[in-house]
């Protein structure tokens, strides 16, 4: 059912509102599935087929989304039916444009991520591949119902299946120590991120009296917050910190550089893609919605609130740039590397909507997907050559050019993207990121996002001079899969593509999107 107005009563949920929910329901579907045919399927190579029956399941769920989106647009074409919103379960799960194009980057980012494993996997000692395929697919039902929740507790339930399956996927490695370290810490670190958020949502729930976002934010605004100002300040401050950890920014980006290193490299690109975007989608949903409208006579906390987020975005920069200067390890690079990148994501959510300034979300999302491209895109090379060298430090990718000329050709690319050099996707997202913050007035902003791209060519290029003006190695031969060179040169033709057509990608995006239909919960 198409709801238009006001979030309508709780109601009995029927069978057609359950296939609302196919998406989800899909990968939980499969997951079980799965289940029973590791149990059937005979030895390792038999369970080689679940990666393609899971890569099945992850197209299956995005067809589903793009169904879903094609008939809202049409309904809201049309005008006369509805605003092309569905609520289910009196607002508490929303399928709108914004969690639809976010679930879209999700299963984008996990189908690779499987590609990634199924070309990688095979050569590495990893006795729990079973396992490791019907865990993925929790996770990412659990980012789906973080960026569809509007509803405090819709949110910690996907924040915990998403938390609890990935805690299982980094320590999978039984026989390797940093494996085992990278959970520990990254268990020990996400439950303080989710005792943060607990807390954080406690005080949401006494200032609002509800765990409905659009009931809280209605709340505020109607009835003010008059002496609860302090209440709803620490809350959020909760919320940002708790969300911070998932996010990785800085200060809070301590666990990322050891969980990578430990986590086997599919692990390690899935948590630096889709954890870090589901957390960003739930900081956008409750922020937008509770704090943009709320008038408090006792200081400006909406303001307050955004500033935090945009003083998170330039530490963020500013320490993962700097931090990496002096990193040699390729896993531990790419960690820092997805810290100074949380920042640059951080910066739509935090800029607001001052001035000329209202396309937050497309230039969240544009960004959102060149990372996941040409993340997915470094973490696979960098898992090719490790298995070929065995060791992951920047003298493993000495001579690149000679030993796999392809792949050095397509790992340059990614790098260019990465430090945000013309004609890839990495550039276009920074730039229309930087545009709006200048749109905003907020150009201190705007020299730390320039300073910190201009740093971090040093160690990219410094990894591009190893592949191609150092000659250690040249004969010998890096083997690349089919499997693993069609995830590479898909990172590396999407990234091309983001930078040859960018104002398409962002112009379809702002086209099917409107903060007050999609975003805000009312």
């Amino acid at each position: 059912m198409i709801y238009q107005g006001n979030a309508p009563d709780v109601g009995v949920f029927t069978w057609s509102e359950a296939l609302y929910l196919a998406p989800e329901g899909l990968l939980i579907v499969v997951a079980l599935a799965l289940i029973l045919l590791d149990l059937a399927l005979p030895g390792t190579s038999g369970r080689n087929k679940l990666g393609w029956v899971t890569l099945a399941g992850l197209l299956g769920s995005g067809g589903l989304v793009v169904w879903r989106m094609l008939e809202m647009a049409a309904v809201r074409a049309d005008g006369m039916h509805g605003s092309g919103v569905i609520r289910v379960l009196a607002d508490s799960y929303r399928i709108d444009h914004f969690a639809s194009a976010l679930k879209l980057v999700f299963l984008l980012a996990a189908a690779l991520v499987v590609l990634m494993s199924l070309g990688t996997m095979k050569r590495e000692e990893t006795p729990n591949r079973g396992e490791y395929y019907y865990l993925l697919l929790p996770a990412v039902a659990g980012a789906m119902i973080m960026a569809s929740s509007g509803d405090l507790v819709t949110l910690y339930i996907g924040l915990e299946l998403l938390s609890v399956t990935t805690y299982v996927l980094v320590g999978m490695r039984k026989k390797g120590a940093k494996s085992a370290e990278a959970a520990f810490k990254y268990v020990v670190t996400g439950g303080l991120s989710s005792a943060f958020i607990l807390f954080g949502m406690s005080y949401l729930y006494g200032v609002g009296g509800s765990t409905n976002i659009g009931a809280i934010a209605n709340v505020l605004q109607t009835q003010g917050i008059a002496g609860l100002s302090p209440l709803l300040a620490v809350g959020l401050f909760m919320l940002v910190a708790g969300f911070g950890i998932k996010i990785a920014a800085a200060p809070f980006h301590a666990w990322a550089p050891d969980v990578v290193e430990g986590a086997s490299p599919p692990v390690a690109a899935f948590l630096a893609v889709v954890s870090k975007g589901a957390a960003l989608a739930a900081v956008f949903r409750i922020v937008y919605n509770i704090v943009f409208f709320v008038d408090s006579p006792d200081g400006d906390i909406a303001g307050d609130t955004f500033l935090l987020l945009l003083v998170l975005a330039a530490a963020s920069m500013l320490v993962g740039t700097l931090t990496a200067l002096r990193q040699r390890k390729l896993k531990r690079l790419l960690a820092l590397s997805g810290v100074a990148n949380a920042g640059y994501l951080l910066v739509p959510l935090g800029i607001s909507l001052k001035g000329m300034h209202a396309s937050n979300f497309g230039e969240l999302i544009f960004y959102l997907l060149a990372y996941t491209l040409m993340t997915i895109g470094a973490f696979t090379v960098v898992a090719t050559v490790t298995q070929a060298v065995g060791n992951a430090t920047f003298g493993s990718f000495a001579g690149l050019y000679h030993r796999a000329p392809w792949t050095a050709a397509a790992m340059l690319v990614l790098l260019l993207s990465l430090a945000g050099l013309p004609l890839t996707g990495g550039f276009f997202g920074k730039v229309f990121i930087l545009f709006g913050a200048a749109q905003s007035g907020a150009y201190w902003l705007v020299a730390i996002m320039a300073a910190s791209s201009v740093i971090s060519y040093y160690f990219y290029f410094a990894i591009a001079r190893q592949m191609f003006l150092r000659s250690e190695g040249e004969d010998t031969r890096i083997p690349v899969s089919g499997v693993t060179g069609a995830v590479i040169w898909i990172c590396v033709l999407g990234t091309l593509a983001l930078g040859l057509w960018p104002g398409m990608v962002f112009d379809l995006i702002n086209a099917h999107f409107s903060i007050v239909g999609d975003l805000l919960i009312r």
